[in-house]
């Protein structure tokens, strides 16, 4: 390829799985990810896309995500982060809640209610105190009973995915996100020798050959440069700010231990 094109990045990402000549793409994903969670697995999927292609060009700090239907009605939403921040699992959970509610119009009852899953690809990690890379959520007691199995929320932490050794599509997946921009398309790893992965290959060629989906693809990755440099330059003002009311209560502190000092050696002198 002339230039090393990362999938994470949302034009190419909805390319691979949000556009409807890559269907096929999506279903093996959603069905390599949710192996051993669907009753059915999934042969026809329905992409629906509320966004406009405009207002993605001026997202925040998410990636524009991907929502399909399947024939069994089950809803599939699948997103890719690419910073985390304090809120998130917050967003999260609202995001699936949010769309979960949504299919109720007037007049349906809660039977009605249909699996609705959510998959976020995440670029940074969430959970460091856990070293697992997939974690699935579900509405649980403390003693793991289901109070309802209607989907739930999988998140995928793409960094901490480190093995070499492929060992299913699922994995093949999250390590094509994690290390895509590496690969070179003339000299293919073992993992990618599969029909899907390389038709996922060819559309990182696309954007990486073709002159307008290149600066497209350039366009959101100085987007994404701009906002992670205001993200820094905000977290280094949050630390200034603390090392300076850090040394202000020194500066009080000691101020309090001197007037302390002060008065013990005049409580002193007048007993004297």
């Amino acid at each position: 390829m002339q230039h090393p094109i990362d999938p994470k990045v949302d034009c190419v990402f909805k390319a691979l799985l949000g556009a409807p000549e890559n269907r096929d793409l999506l279903m093996h994903f959603l069905n390599a990810i949710l192996e051993g969670e669907l009753t059915h697995p999934i042969v026809q999927v329905e992409i629906t896309d509320p966004h406009n292609a405009r207002e993605t060009l001026v997202d925040k700090l998410s990636i524009v995500d991907v929502k399909a239907t399947d024939s069994h009605g089950r809803i599939f939403q699948i997103e890719v982060q690419m910073q985390s921040f304090g809120h998130l699992p917050h967003r999260i959970a609202y995001t699936w809640c949010d769309i979960y509610s949504a299919q109720l119009r007037s007049g349906q009852d809660y039977p009605q209610l249909l699996p609705t899953y959510s998959i976020w690809l995440l670029a940074e990690n969430l959970i460091p105190e856990d070293e697992s890379h997939v974690h699935n959520y579900k509405l649980r007691d403390e003693r793991g009973r289901l109070l309802l199995d209607n989907g739930g929320i999988y998140l995928l932490e793409l960094e901490k995915f480190r093995r070499e050794q492929v060992e299913s599509d699922g994995q093949r997946w999250i390590k094509f996100f994690k290390d895509g921009e590496r690969l070179d398309d003339a000299a293919l790893p073992n993992w990618m020798n599969t029909p899907e992965m390389r038709k996922a290959m060819s559309v990182l060629r696309q954007f990486s050959e073709k002159e307008q989906q290149y600066h497209e693809y350039q366009a959101r990755l100085n987007f994404l440069r701009q906002q992670r440099t205001i993200r820094w330059e905000y977290e280094q003002q949050l630390a200034l700010e603390r090392e300076e009311k850090e040394e202000a209560l020194r500066r009080e502190e000691l101020a309090r231990q001197e007037i302390e000092r002060l008065r013990a050696m005049l409580a002193r002198k007048e007993t004297d």
